[in-house]
């Protein structure tokens, strides 16, 4: 027994410290825009990662969203006589959730992994270490271009989504299923309001900032509380980073969703 009421304490002890360091290390970051060295072509370079690089990938999952959204929405809403309001079901629903959220989870696993890797590798490799070295700050140098790059870049991938959704929708409701397509774009016209586009601004903002902190805080401290550098704790750090920035989408999308409803 303990055993257990330690292994118990031990266990909160460690989570404590990782909260803790999470919240150090978001601070780090934030001092980095502040230092040198200079940001701007670095985070040129990580906005065509994380964002121009991932405009196939997001473009595919997007189009067949908006198409299965408009079977969907179309089969539930003939039940009703009301196929001309494909339109502002395919929209809101794309608007509000569907094109933040799965954005999201997209970039997470297309771009968030790479990052993840790319530090933790330069973690076991000692990288890090010979930045501090130099004297150069490894956060303002590693993390904050990242970080930046990503609050420019999910946003406007989100957009993106929407319209091909929307198109992708279209294109089944109208071509497809004959609905009339006055209707499906007057729908979208009456029904899109300001506060939805508004609420699908705050959400791809609120994962942006998610999705890079996890992952970068799990690439920078990869191996550092095991004590051992290696491949298997890279796998690890990025497994878990896919993993939480998930999960943390999952769960603030409906505290968001909550809220500003």
């Amino acid at each position: 027994m303990a055993n257990l009421i330690q292994s118990l304490g031990a266990f909160g002890i460690r989570q404590l410290i990782s909260v803790g360091r999470l919240g150090v290390f978001f601070l780090y970051t934030m001092r980095g825009l502040f230092l040198p060295p200079g940001k701007f072509w670095p985070v040129i370079k990580h906005v065509e990662f994380i964002g121009s690089k991932s405009f196939i990938v997001i473009g595919f999952t997007a189009a067949f969203t908006g198409m299965v959204l408009g079977l969907q929405g179309y089969y539930t809403l003939s039940m009703f006589a009301s196929e001309g309001m494909l339109g502002s079901a395919v929209s809101l629903s794309l608007i509000r959730e569907l094109g933040p959220v799965l954005t999201a989870l997209m970039v997470t696993g297309r771009a968030g992994s790479a990052i993840t890797a790319e530090i933790g590798i330069m973690r076991i490799e000692e990288q890090v270490d010979a930045l501090e070295c130099m004297a150069i700050d490894p956060y303002a140098y590693l993390v904050t271009p990242r970080f930046i790059a990503c609050i420019i870049a999910l946003p406007l991938l989100v957009a993106f989504s929407d319209v091909v959704g929307i198109i992708g929708g279209y294109l089944v409701g109208v071509d497809l299923l004959g609905v009339s397509g006055g209707a499906f774009w007057d729908g979208i016209h009456v029904s899109v309001l300001w506060r939805d586009v508004y609420m699908g601004i705050i959400k791809s903002l609120c994962f942006s900032v998610l999705i890079i902190w996890i992952c970068t805080y799990k690439g920078f401290y990869a191996g550092v509380d095991e004590g051992s550098f290696g491949p298997e704790q890279v796998s690890r750090a990025t497994t878990n980073a896919v993993v939480i920035s998930s999960i943390s989408i999952l769960i603030s999308d409906y505290v968001i969703t909550s809220i500003l409803l």
